[in-house]
């Protein structure tokens, strides 16, 4: 369903058509752009949905309010958009597991809603692809540098949404008028996703290898709704309401609105209609972090995906003329050569916050930058420097790009290195750049940005759900965009970029949501969830707790924990919910009856049960730090067995601290798969005046040990918005 089929001049002749109707039409008054939401049943059989982008007066749109069948109006707004080696990280292993058990995603269809796509991209070729699949409905939209002979059997797909765009700003000139990505984020998400295989592929020499997608076999379909000109609800909801009409099975949008109620939030809208039709909606946290509350996407019915770091760092080395070598972070993008210049390190000059004192500094140096203050303006000085080479003493480990050929080192070998430059005459070193190493630890950990539940458009379900990798991800990227700079005047391009953000942790999760709707096409978008969420690993490669800035990490800040595709291929048992039980959720909130149907669309559903309490696969109770008390939350939850035939499992709980949970029954007995039983959790805690955030898990644990069926549960301080 949805107007985003119409042709593109329909959106205004649905207007027309209503201020026809109404006798409200004027010319000479101030409009601005709103969504407007109608009753299905009171629509023209000309328009085949019940949303319409609308220019209107203040007037004007009072009249649409009182027209009859209209449920909704509100005004457009902006939204936020948020490789060689991660499916190793991951395990995807062409041996066994999700791989070969999906035939690696083949003929699933993954639309992409974001900046657009590069389709001349090597990610993109369809060598070894079979047909595209018969049940696709899309089309190839041609547009400015953009014919449909570009899409093929891996690109099956390509459309364009600008009509909020065009509505908000009359008579703007678009730069690229196409599905033709001029950002390279979309380019980046799509290859990230489900990209083909491309041999050679690195980053100015990081990250050499063969890249591909998560589903290198599936089908790949963009929905171009974000513009360099601006971003705009309406054409969000336009593109993932098409990409449903089409007939896509994973939906990835790596972008969320912020502070929007959900029945005001277009993801949330697009995304209950790809619900009701077995489309997982899979979406990014956001890049807020780390402060709790920051997060978006916190829909209950869409997958909401955090950011980790890979095992994975980019490196250089630091040679000394007595033989040490020191291994430090870089991705300056040349092969540089730095050989045998002076290590310098002085006080005055080591601060390295000062380009007037640096360019006055000897001659051809490798100058110590001591470690006094923000990395970052450090090698901003630096690179305005223009030194020959630079050594950072710093334990940051999220730093951006390296402009200049320096390279950073620990704070624990900045003191022999210090004591090599201050004591050895000339003090000669080299630095050599380009180097990968793989199987770093601890690995993954919570990157800084990514942004933290509880989720401010509905707090009640525990949100992030799961993590996948997001920090620093090698994939395709548009070739005529900066990827990389040498100083601050030679802009570099790639096919490849290095990108970071909650924005490259979604794809990883859609496609791996793709090769499981490979397997299990039966499953809902709920039950693929589900096995992502239940079989994810809360443990880094040490085997411990995943590290969150020196602290265990929160389910709030990882959800249950980085997702584990194979096991999520046989997860024993799924949480299941219907459309009928989102609406129950909403039903139970202070939301009007026009605000759920804004929602819903529907009056199919009724709000004969309202309830808060989610079949979902995790578990979140709140306190107020303001007041000292003794709390309890109770929850039902069924699981349906999706083993293999008969089965018992029984129940290990790790509760959060300060808190009691009893479970009832302990023990699960199934005779037979898609068998269901039910069981209750009631949780006792209390408030905490500091605010602490406390944690466990509820895991059911199958008798002869196959399965391991895992939900975490929080206790936390409700945040206010």
């Amino acid at each position: 369903m949805g107007f985003f089929n119409w042709h593109p001049n329909l959106c205004a002749l649905f207007l027309a058509f209503l201020l026809f109707s109404l006798h409200a039409y004027s010319a000479s008054v101030n409009r601005s752009v709103y969504i407007v939401h109608m009753d299905k049943s009171f629509m023209p059989k000309i328009f085949t949905s019940p949303d319409g982008c609308a220019v209107v007066s203040p007037d004007e749109l009072q009249s649409l309010k009182n027209s009859p069948g209209f449920v909704s109006a509100y005004a457009d707004r902006n939204v936020t958009l948020d490789t060689t080696h991660s499916f190793e990280f991951l395990s995807l292993n062409p041996s066994y597991g999700l791989w070969p058990a999906s035939k690696y995603g083949e003929d699933v269809i993954i639309g992409v809603i974001d900046t657009g796509i590069w389709p001349e991209s090597e990610s993109f070729k369809d060598d070894g692809m079979t047909p595209v699949p018969a049940r696709w409905k899309g089309i190839c939209e041609e547009g400015q540098e953009f014919n449909a002979s570009l899409c093929n059997k891996k690109l099956i797909g390509a459309r364009y949404f600008n009509k909020g765009l065009i509505g908000a700003h009359p008579g703007i000139k678009i730069s690229m008028n196409s599905p033709r990505d001029t950002a390279g984020h979309g380019t980046h998400t799509s290859s990230t996703t489900g990209g083909n295989y491309v041999q050679d592929a690195s980053f100015f020499g990081y990250a050499k290898g063969t890249a591909r997608g998560m589903a290198p076999r599936a089908r790949i379909a963009m929905y171009k709704v974000i513009w360099d000109e601006g971003r705009y609800a309406s054409d969000v909801l336009a593109g993932m309401e098409q990409a449903v009409i089409d007939g896509v099975d994973v939906i990835s949008i790596s972008m969320g609105f912020n502070g929007v109620p959900l029945y005001e939030d277009p993801i949330a809208i697009a995304s209950f209609a790809a619900m009701e039709k077995g489309v997982l909606v899979s979406s990014s946290a956001g890049n807020a972090g780390p402060s709790l509350g920051t997060l978006h996407n916190g829909i209950p019915w869409v997958m909401t995906v955090a950011a980790g770091t890979i095992d994975r760092a980019f490196a250089g080395t630091l040679t000394l003329r007595n033989g040490k070598t020191i291994t430090g972070w870089t991705m300056f993008p040349a092969p540089a050569l730095v050989n045998d210049l002076q290590l310098y390190y002085n006080k005055t000059l080591s601060a390295c916050n000062s380009t007037k004192l640096l360019s006055k500094g000897p001659g051809e140096i490798i100058i110590v930058c001591a470690n006094t203050g923000s990395i970052s303006d450090q090698i901003f000085t630096v690179t305005e420097s223009r030194i020959a080479g630079a050594i950072f003493i710093s334990d940051e480990t999220e730093i951006g790009r390296m402009p200049c050929p320096g390279l950073v080192i620990s704070s624990k070998d900045g003191p022999a290195v210090i004591k090599y430059a201050t004591t050895k005459s000339k003090a000669p070193a080299s630095i050599q750049f380009q180097q990968t190493i793989l199987g770093i630890k601890p690995a993954p950990n919570v990157t800084f940005y990514t942004s933290r539940g509880p989720s401010p458009s509905y707090q009640g379900i525990l949100k992030p759900d799961v993590m996948a990798p997001g920090d620093v991800v090698l994939a395709s990227y548009i070739p005529n965009g900066i990827a990389a700079q040498i100083g601050n005047y030679i802009a570099l391009s790639s096919d490849f970029n290095l990108l970071s953000g909650t924005s490259m942790a979604c794809p990883h999760a859609s496609g791996v949501a793709a090769l499981l709707k490979g397997v299990h096409p039966e499953w809902s978008a709920a039950a693929i969830r589900s096995a992502l969420v239940t079989t994810a690993n809360p443990l880094d490669n040490t085997n411990k707790p995943i590290n969150d800035n020196g602290e265990n990490a929160s389910p709030l800040a990882m959800g249950a924990g980085q997702i584990d595709p194979n096991r999520a291929l046989d997860p024993g048992l799924i949480y299941d919910a219907t459309p009928q039980d989102y609406v129950n959720l909403l039903c139970s909130t202070n939301f009007t009856k026009k605000q759920i149907m804004t929602i819903t669309r529907s009056k199919s559903y009724n709000c004969s049960n309202p309830s808060p309490d989610l079949n979902y696969p995790s578990f979140i109770g709140f306190y107020s730090t303001h007041v000292s008390t003794h709390l309890s939350s109770n929850f039902q939850r069924t699981v349906t067995n999706v083993g293999q035939g008969a089965a018992t499992y029984k129940v290990k709980v790790v509760e959060p601290e300060g808190s009691t949970i009893v479970i009832s029954p302990e023990t699960l007995v199934f005779i037979q798969t898609y068998e269901k039983q039910s069981y209750n959790v009631s949780m006792k805690y209390k408030s905490n005046k500091k605010g602490k955030v406390s944690f466990g898990e509820i895991v059911w644990i199958e008798e002869n040990g196959n399965h391991t069926v895992r939900s975490p549960i929080v206790i936390s301080p409700l945040v206010r918005f």
